[in-house]
Order: structure tokens, then sequence, then C-alpha cells
């Protein structure tokens, strides 16, 4: 029972709202120690964890890059682009991306996508540009809602797409759970199933976008532009 007190330091700490990964380090620490093992094992395992799995971390590498992108005007270089196109509403807009993200992620490339890279430096700027050449400058209100919808697009395309792979986690997944269970299904199968919640998916948050079109046009369709936001309340 003593192999359980890293799970009461992890309680520990996420109470005390204490850095997690130091929070989980000492927690697999306090576990290593209560089953025997001593600091230098403990800590070997760290780095072979880490030396397995180093590629997981190659993700980070594309931070720095968005960084500087976004330093030198990648948003601005976007919204502007998108103001041009008068026909592409925010919500026209947002619905062409989760099409395109859903799509990708049905081929196992969900690596295109993602908040850091896409929704954060062009999506979101993209969206609230196309709101602003419309509208006028907006509220705040109104744009922390596009930018929530601009990561709900991501996030819910991605979700409902990844399974049509069918070497995706979440597959293999399901299917060691149901063979625990008793239920042999093929990956394959599973993959199939996946394509009317797919499609399900793009058709309400399709309808979700149409509403929010609306609304914003409702709220804000009296709205002029302005010089900047304070006139724009």
């Amino acid at each position: 029972m003593l192999k359980l007190l890293g799970i009461a330091v992890i309680v520990a700490g996420f109470a005390l709202r204490l850095n997690p990964l130091p929070v989980i380090a000492a927690a697999a620490l306090v576990t290593g120690l209560a089953a025997g093992l001593d600091v230098v094992a403990v800590i070997s395992a760290f780095g072979k964890a880490f030396n397995e799995s180093r590629y997981v971390s190659i993700v980070w590498l594309v931070l720095p890059v968005i960084g500087v992108l976004e330093r030198a005007g990648l948003r601005e270089r976007a919204g502007t682009l998108v103001s041009k196109l008068k026909l592409l509403t925010t919500g026209r807009l947002l619905g062409i991306y989760f099409v395109l993200r859903q799509a990708t992620a049905a081929m196992g490339l969900t690596s295109l996508g993602g908040h850091p890279q896409m929704v954060r430096p062009l999506v979101a700027p993209m969206a609230l540009a196309a709101a602003e050449s419309r509208f006028g400058v907006l509220p705040r209100f109104w744009h922390e809602r596009i930018r929530a919808h601009a990561a709900a697009a991501d996030n819910i395309a991605n979700f409902f797409g990844e399974d049509i792979f069918i070497a995706i986690g979440s597959i293999l997944l399901m299917k060691g759970f149901l063979e625990q269970n008793g239920i042999r299904v093929e990956p394959l199968q599973l993959s199939l199933w996946a394509i009317p919640t797919a499609l399900a998916a793009l058709l309400i948050h399709g309808l979700r976008l149409a509403l929010f079109e609306r609304r914003l046009a409702r709220d804000l369709g009296g709205v002029k532009p302005a010089a900047d936001e304070d006139a724009a309340r």
C-alpha cells in the first residue's frame, strides 16, 4: 500500500496548486522509493523513459518558430488577407477550417492543426479579421467568443476525425478494452463506425457556426468601424 503514496503526493500538489511538473516528479520519486528502489534507480528510470519517448518532445521545437513568425507579423498578415475577401465571413471561415481539419485528421495527419501552430497564429486572427471587416472594431466579449469558436472548431474536428484513421491510439485503446470484456472487433470495424459519428459532428457543428454567424450579425449589425475598441463599445 505504501506504493500508493505517490497518488497522495499528486492530490496534495494539485490541491495546493503547485507546478504540475515537479509534483509529478516528486510523486514518481516517492512511488519508486516506496517500491524499494534507490534514488539512482528512480532517476535512471526517468532517463530511460525520456530517451524512449524523446520524439514526443520534438513538437515543442515548433513553439519558438511560431513565436518568431508572430513577431514578424504573421497574425497581422493573415488578418489583412482575410479582410480583403468580402465573402469570407467568420462562420464560413471556421466551417472551412473544420472540414479541412477533420479530413486531415481522418487520414492520420493530426499534427497539421492544433492550437499552438494553427489556431492562435492563423485561424483565430483570420476569424477576427473577417468579423472586423464587416462590423468594425469588436467589443472584447466578441473577441473572446470568436477565439473560443476557433478553438472549438479545431478540437471537435480533430476529436471526431481522428477515429476514422485505423492506426490512431484511440482505436487501439477501444479494441483492447472491448477484447478484455470478451468482444472481439477489428480496428477497421471501429474506424468505419466512426464515419457516421464524424459526419454527425460536421453537421451539428456546422449548424452551431451558422447560428453563431446569425447572432454575430444580429448583435453587431449596427456597429460601425471605429478608431479604437472604446469607441466601438
